[in-house]
């Protein structure tokens, strides 16, 4: 997916020949853009043509999807679970597991956050199209609390309907898997809307605070992913309710709930199946299984060994590491230094 992504950019923003009219650049713009757009692989008719529209953003999208998988693999690294076999690159492409587990939620989740931030940041930085600042905040007066509206406040209206427009797009199945998606979708929507900041310079003589100006700003996405890993920790098993002429599944909701038919919240999670313990390799409930994963011996956590290894045992491995230390400057002019040692051991899981 990013040498695709490094493939869009590269022709997008090739420079044209020198003789070429100046009237024929849309035309060339647009070749280029259903050149790339048809061959990346996975996309619905929609998200092409959305592509086509809008070629620059796609790389952005890129950009966001990498962001969410960074964060996924971070917020699981001492997990069975690490979210290396998610694939969430793919939820631009395709579903990413077969089955509706509570991580599968989560990737789809912080995905889609990722690239809501990521269109919202690009917007605030000018590097798309059709958005800008909020402009919405540009005319506001002084408020009562004595400070307006100014600067260059993050567009995330327009960043939460691309995110929307474009992820969404995927989920033509009319399945409960599709409306377990779209829910997560808009959950990491929220979590983006919800984590915006505020931020404020303040205006006067000699140092006073007579009025501020304040704009919106998006929060580091590391306080995104905590938020969603909470609600990953309170995700919630739905069941789909069918309907219509058809009998298909029409909305969620929660199985163990005491009221028949609550739906559950915008901002949860919701997953479908509950998850397997990704202890052996499964492809197809995206499992790697964790031999070989490092792990914690004296940890009682799930980075723990007895945990990650799932009663197999682990390998111990015993090395020795060197390096330079306590060096001196003697003049003039050379550093001398003693060569410092430390035997560590790494635990791996059998």
């Amino acid at each position: 997916m990013i040498v695709v992504l490094f493939l869009v950019f590269f022709v997008l923003n090739a420079p044209l020949d020198a003789e070429l009219e100046r009237g024929a650049l849309s035309s060339v713009v647009a070749l280029r853009a259903n050149f790339i757009c048809n061959r990346i692989p996975g996309l619905t008719p929609r998200q092409r043509s959305i592509c086509r529209k809008r070629p620059n953003a796609i790389v952005t999208i890129g950009e966001g999807v990498q962001l969410g998988i960074n964060e996924c693999q971070y917020q699981f690294r001492n997990n069975r679970w690490n979210c290396s076999s998610s694939g969430a690159e793919n939820t631009m492409f395709g579903h990413t597991h077969k089955v509706g587990s509570r991580e599968a939620a989560f990737t789809y989740a912080i995905t889609s956050a990722g690239v809501t931030y990521s269109i919202t940041q690009a917007c605030s930085l000018g590097k798309l199209k059709r958005c800008s600042c909020d402009q919405s905040k540009k005319k506001s007066k002084v408020l009562n609390e004595g400070w307006k509206w100014g600067g260059c406040s993050a567009d995330i209206k327009h960043g939460l309907k691309f995110s929307r427009k474009f992820l969404d797009a995927r989920e033509i199945e009319q399945n409960a898997r599709s409306l377990m998606n779209k829910h997560n979708n808009r959950a990491g929507r929220k979590a983006v809307k919800e984590n915006m900041g505020t931020e404020c310079k303040c205006h006067g003589v000699s140092g006073s605070c007579t009025t501020k100006t304040c704009w919106t700003t998006l929060p580091p996405f590391r306080k995104i992913g905590d938020h969603l890993l909470r609600k990953y920790k309170k995700g919630k098993l739905v069941v789909p309710m069918v309907g219509g002429r058809n009998r298909r599944p029409v909305y969620l909701t929660l199985k163990r709930s005491r009221l028949s038919h609550t739906k559950p919240r915008r901002s949860d999670i919701v997953y479908l199946q509950k998850s397997p313990n990704y202890c052996d390799y499964d492809a197809s409930v995206g499992s790697l299984g964790t031999v070989g994963r490092k792990c914690n011996r004296t940890s009682s956590g799930t980075d723990g060994c007895d945990l990650m290894c799932c009663g197999r045992g682990y390998n111990t491995h015993q090395y020795t590491k060197t390096w330079q230390c306590n060096c001196k400057f003697h003049w003039c002019c050379y550093v001398q230094c003693n060569k410092c040692s430390e035997r560590t051991e790494e635990y791996a899981c059998k």
